[in-house]
């Protein structure tokens, strides 16, 4: 016989004034959580008590029903409609919907209170981020929805464009498979292609943080910070149609322009306007570049301007801001900090003072037709031009004189204004064109043309440090003399004795940027502004220069002569050098920096993606991190792709001291670091970095040509 299943009956429900209901003491709910009770009374004064409260009969000492109720489920509510009875917005008698509980049941209301918080299950996230996005598609503004849930507007903005990530990555997030933080790295671009793309690529790594996600979105994008996007401007680059990526999550510092290829159209074309209006002052040249190379001038012969006087204007504005920047500093000099108005007022001060004393230079008529200019954009993005150049051409030709002194006439006049103008030269010199990932089986040897750019790091490093170091410099060349003198060796070495300035033939772009070539050009102008340009006036000024002053000097001039750079060797030695002489060249600067005490790690040199490890093969990269951070941090990026692990090579090395080998000091006793002791023997091998087994010629050459065509 089937045994009839008991049918339970539900509590029932009925309206209730609201001054016959009291709080039960047995309600587990005692610390805050949530939502706000003035937040919730705001809601139900919006909405209405979506949800009612569950309560019971309070009986009195003899079990009969006193008429009042008590609440142990739904606390919070209650409270909220007591704050909106206390603000006279609810009646105290308003009827309130309650579903009545059985006294008799058995059940203790502290169990009815616990199930009615612990049974709740919570909604969501992407429930409600679809649901912002419905009621905005319904009609409702970003403010109104804000306003509705008690938020603020960029809150509804960030989970409206959380809504808006790809429905395939967000049904991933509805299971399960990715986190919120992952859903958030992917709104930095609403290109659902490539949201899929980057997962695809990482959702079966273990290394799946929200910032490689961003990384790997934003890899082909240029910062807002980036100087090229401060010099046109965000707001010019978005009205050409440009479209910046936004993180709403993270401080992104302006965001990322995606079109990299119209900025780089818009600061040609703003580099171009801005040049044009330099060649209108007369200039014989102009030529404009995102980047100068480092000793692009070295030759020319600057042109020494007047400075244009202030007017009595602008020299009561000066007093005046010194005044005030004086004042304040006094006022604020014992502050642990200062307000961010003060800071910010301070800034603009010193701002306004330094473009007042940075004064435009007035040069004659008649060396502007002869001279140039270069324009660059400053790391802030700020625009600068350096004008009075004179080429080694465009030097006038020393007249005749007869023996009187007085000037041949040859019966012509040339105007000095016979020089026209020629046009705008506008170079936008990029980063070298990066290839796919090189598949290598093994270590090869490092590119000819990034092995000149690390030695020209070295050499203009040992230029600074020989500088500082007038015994030395002197040891180095009295050395080079003597060999000359009593050796006779034609092999050129480390320095060349006639002190001719040695250039660079290939250089990283950071060259000019770097401490020891701000440290060089620094001391060459402070010589520059008191060496006398008249030969007769110069023997006389260093016949009475002190000792101290003349070894300097001759230290300053003696580093331009070191040459520690790297050149292919010539094995018939016909021309170029020999490999015999770049061994010895290689010894002679292993020693100068052994003497001079020269590390390149001191002197600012940092492995980057630019100067070194997105120029070599992966194998390569694993080596340097494996050498410089230990075979775990190897571990970590050795299933990246050459862009993204040259980028987290870049990071894991940053402060670890490593050196690629043309960077480092060799031994005394190995094979690079000690000098031939006869000149007329065999060839010394070359470093291991250069060395070749003539299987990769061909790729190397290749490789070469692709980066001469790149620049």
């Amino acid at each position: 016989m089937a045994t009839a299943v008991q049918k339970i009956t539900l509590s029932s429900s009925r309206d209730i004034p609201f001054n016959k209901l009291v709080l039960s003491q047995s309600n587990v709910r005692r610390v805050k959580a949530g939502v706000s009770v003035e937040e919730l009374a705001e809601s139900i004064a919006r909405r209405g008590l979506i949800q009612s409260l569950h309560v019971r009969p309070v009986h009195d000492a003899e079990g009969l029903e006193t008429g009042m109720f008590e609440v142990p489920a739904g606390g919070r509510r209650y409270r909220a409609l007591e704050l909106l009875a206390k603000q006279k917005r609810l009646a105290k008698t308003a009827p309130v919907p309650c579903v009545v509980g059985d006294a008799a049941s058995g059940i203790l209301v502290d169990e009815i209170s616990l199930v009615e918080n612990i049974e709740r299950a919570p909604l969501h996230p992407l429930d409600q981020f679809r649901a912002f996005h419905a009621m905005r598609e319904k009609g409702m503004t970003e403010e109104a929805i804000a306003a509705a849930f008690f938020v603020g507007a960029n809150v509804v903005k960030q989970r409206l464009r959380l809504a808006a990530v790809s429905p395939v990555l967000l049904d991933v997030y509805a299971e399960d498979g990715m986190t919120l933080e992952h859903v958030m790295a992917f709104t930095v671009t609403e290109d659902h292609t490539r949201q899929e793309q980057v997962w695809a690529a990482i959702r079966d790594s273990w290394q799946k943080e929200p910032w490689q996600i961003r990384r790997m979105l934003t890899e082909t994008t240029v910062r807002a910070s980036d100087k090229r996007a401060i010099f046109v401007g965000v707001d010019t680059y978005e009205a050409a149609g440009g479209i910046v990526l936004r993180d709403l999550f993270q401080s992104d510092d302006g965001g990322w322009l995606q079109d990299v290829g119209m900025l780089d159209r818009l600061v040609a074309e703003k580099l171009r306007a801005e040049a044009d209006k330099i060649a209108a002052e007369g200039w014989k040249w102009v030529e404009a570049s995102l980047s100068i190379p480092y000793g692009a001038t070295h030759g020319m012969r600057e042109l020494s301007g007047a400075p244009i006087e202030m007017t009595e204007e602008e020299r009561a504005t000066r007093a005046a801001l010194q005044a005030e920047l004086d004042r304040l500093t006094e006022q604020y000099d014992n502050a642990d900090e200062l307000p961010d108005e003060i800071d910010q007022r301070l800034g603009e001060i010193e701002a306004a003072i330094e473009a007042l004393d940075n004064r435009p230079m007035r040069f004659e008529q008649t060396e502007i037709a002869i001279a140039g200019a270069i324009i660059t954009i400053d790391s802030d993005g700020s625009l600068i031009a350096h004008r009075g150049y004179v080429r080694p051409e465009d030097e006038a030709p020393i007249e005749p004189t007869h023996e009187n002194g007085h000037p041949t006439p040859d019966g012509s006049e040339v105007s000095s204004l016979a020089h026209g103008v020629k046009p705008t030269v506008v170079t936008m010199g990029g980063q070298p064109l990066q290839g796919e990932d090189e598949e290598d089986d093994g270590v090869k040897p490092l590119p000819e043309r990034l092995v000149t750019e690390l030695t020209a790091h070295r050499t203009l490093a040992l230029r600074d440090a020989v500088a500082q170091n007038p015994r030395i410099a002197m040891t180095a060349l009295l050395h080079k003399l003597v060999s000359d003198t009593f050796h006779h060796r034609s092999a050129n070495g480390a320095l060349e004795a006639q002190v001719r300035h040695v250039y660079f033939p290939a250089q990283a772009q950071d060259l000019g940027e770097s401490a020891s070539a701000q440290a060089v050009d620094d001391r060459h102008a402070q010589w520059n502004g008191r060496v006398p340009a008249d030969d007769t006036a110069l023997w006389d000024w260093l016949t009475e220069l002190d000792e101290e002053g003349r070894m300097a000097l001759l230290a300053h001039c003696v580093s331009y002569g070191v040459n520690a750079l790297y050149e292919r060797p010539n094995p018939y030695s016909g021309s170029g050098v020999s490999e015999q002489a770049l061994q010895l060249r290689f010894a002679q600067a292993d020693r100068l920096a052994r003497a001079t005490g020269l590390d390149m790690v001191q002197a600012g040199w940092r492995p980057t993606v630019g100067n070194y490890l997105g120029r070599i093969t992966k194998s390569r990269i694993l080596e340097s991190v494996r050498e410089g951070a230990g075979e775990r941090a190897a571990q970590l990026i050795d299933h990246m792709k050459k862009c993204d692990m040259a980028k987290e090579a870049e990071r894991l090395l940053a402060d670890t001291g490593w050196l690629p080998e043309p960077l480092r000091l060799a031994d005394v006793d190995g094979a690079i670091g000690g000098e031939p002791a006869d000149q007329n023997g065999d060839d010394a091998a070359l470093p291991a970095f250069l060395t070749d087994d003539g299987e990769d010629d061909e790729a190397t050459e290749d490789e070469d040509a692709t980066a001469i065509a790149a620049e």
